[in-house]
């Protein structure tokens, strides 16, 4: 018998360009409302490396070449004692190549956000995006 209450693979677009990043405030749960890094499920026969990058696209129309895995995150949900969501996300870091960032898909709105804005804990954020970011800020020195 296959377990249908299995994790799902998703992966994050994390950008990085002029001191900024690309948020988007996510539209359905279950983090509605939050703002986070662009990103979705991880499609059968698509790395997550090409999903970041689909992903974005869909969510901001921004294009970004993606370079290399960040960190995995393990998403986990609960509704009182039952897991609700599980979701393993592959942190994505990638390259920008053109656009601004408008918001689509999933999401229901999409900026440029300063680093430092992102870090200081002035929007409600998803979990682990301060940590996601500060890791794409040092690969990036």
């Amino acid at each position: 018998m296959t377990d249908l209450r299995r994790p799902k693979v998703g992966a994050i677009a994390v950008v990085l360009h002029e001191s900024r990043t690309i948020l988007v405030q996510r539209r359905n749960p279950p983090n509605a409302g939050l703002w986070g890094f662009p990103g979705g499920h991880v499609e059968l026969g698509e790395t997550a490396l090409d999903a970041a990058a689909r992903e974005l696209v869909e969510e901001t129309g921004v294009i970004a070449t993606p370079r290399r895995y960040l960190t995995n995150i393990d998403a986990i949900h609960h509704t009182g004692d039952e897991v609700a969501h599980h979701f393993l996300l592959a942190a994505v870091l990638c390259d920008y190549v053109s656009g601004d960032p408008v918001a689509d898909d999933d999401a229901s709105a999409a900026e440029w956000v300063t680093t430092q804005d992102a870090l200081s804990g002035g929007r409600e954020m998803s979990p682990n995006v301060a940590r996601v970011l500060r890791l794409a800020l040092a690969e990036r020195r």
